[in-house]
């Protein structure tokens, strides 16, 4: 299998290209999460696995609490399903609680201070209380817990990971928090190994081929739990080796025949990069120089042509239009161009706003 194949495979897995998905709890169900450390951008990579779906639609699914936006898997935000939000907090927030534990020493956190947070914030939210950010630092300053130095941030995403909260409904372009017993209906438990072999066979299933590295990376499991949950469900996988390396991936993907040529505008942290730890297949790192002054791939939106990365875009949202200004990598062909202007086109009717590309002048 070549690097052309993989991310054909990875396109048709993700349901970037191919058959598409109804709801958003759908999209987030089948991928297991989906990262929204920027909002926006974990938006549109929902709706981009749903035809015709819109902006409004994806907000109306967090406000009804469809999808829950919460920090698991890794120390950041991720969309998750009511349905799994549990069973994945129980196997995995240890784990991230263990990578922040030395940034909380620092700010003098500790469990004593995190047990009486939570205390707090979970009776400032009782009764059904969706709750700013910024009200429930006041609700802990008094009662004399501090909040500044970047505290309030780590003591919310400690009561994410305890499973006290999770994300409330909009309140205008403000995020809010509510007690996960009130917002999320309970769902069956899992077992620690039931929860293993599940986030495996999601993760393969859903963005394979991929190796057992690249889930490290994406689910922050240890290697001795990937392989454990891998070995659960290995039989229902194909496992096949590329250049040295073992991939697995599922049984049911036939080889893709994707139309071409055919352009994504990504946002930043979409599944399809995130969720690898190794990205040569859809992207040269000879790139590198044309990226912004992070120089990370993970943080620009990129445009990606038949499942390849060959350019980066930034958008500004007007009143009455939304500015696209895309730099390429490589120069595009005319049908390659015309897709690249059907791609902002579909981000435009997304955001219900007509879509104005800007090219810089080098182009």
């Amino acid at each position: 299998m070549t690097n052309f194949e993989v991310a054909q495979q990875r396109l048709q897995n993700q349901r970037l290209a191919g058959e598409k998905f109804a709801t958003p709890g759908e999209v987030v169900g089948w991928l297991g999460a989906v990262q929204s450390q920027d909002n926006a951008g974990g938006k549109w990579a929902v709706a981009q696995r749903i035809n015709g779906m819109t902006e409004a639609a994806i907000e109306q699914a967090i406000n009804e609490g469809t999808l829950v936006r919460t920090h698991i898997l890794r120390p950041t935000w991720h969309f998750v399903t009511p349905q799994d939000l549990r069973w994945m907090l129980d196997l995995t927030a240890v784990r991230v609680k263990m990578k922040m534990a030395s940034y909380a020493r620092s700010l003098a956190l500790d469990e004593a201070v995190f047990a009486r947070s939570n205390d707090v914030i979970a009776k400032a939210l009782q009764g059904g209380k969706h709750l700013t950010r910024a009200e429930l630092g006041e609700a802990l300053q008094q009662v004399g817990i501090a909040t500044d130095d970047f505290r309030l941030g780590f003591l919310m995403g400690n009561a994410e990971l305890d499973g006290v909260v999770c994300s409330g409904a909009m309140r205008g372009k403000q995020f809010t928090y509510a007690l996960i017993e009130e917002r999320v209906t309970p769902a069956p438990s899992l077992s620690r190994d039931e929860a293993l072999a599940e986030l495996a066979r999601r993760y393969f299933i859903s963005r394979g081929p991929a190796t057992i590295q690249d889930y490290i990376w994406w689910s922050g499991l240890t290697i001795a739990e990937a392989r454990e949950g891998i070995e659960a469900v290995k039989n229902e996988l194909v496992e096949e080796t590329i250049e040295g390396e073992i991939y697995w991936r599922s049984p049911t993907t036939q080889p893709a025949q994707l139309q071409s040529p055919t352009v994504y505008l990504l946002p930043n942290y979409d599944e399809y990069i995130v969720a690898y730890a190794d990205r040569s297949a859809i992207y040269d790192e000879q790139h590198g120089d044309k990226l912004d002054s992070r120089g990370n791939v993970l943080f620009q939106h990129t445009i990606v042509l038949d499942g390849v990365i060959v350019g980066t875009w930034k958008r500004t949202i007007k009143k009455r239009e939304v500015v696209i200004e895309p730099t390429f990598f490589v120069l595009l062909t005319p049908a390659q161009t015309d897709a690249f202007t059907q791609a902002a086109q579909r981000y435009g009717d997304y955001l219900g706003l007509p879509a104005t590309i800007k090219y810089s002048e080098a182009y």
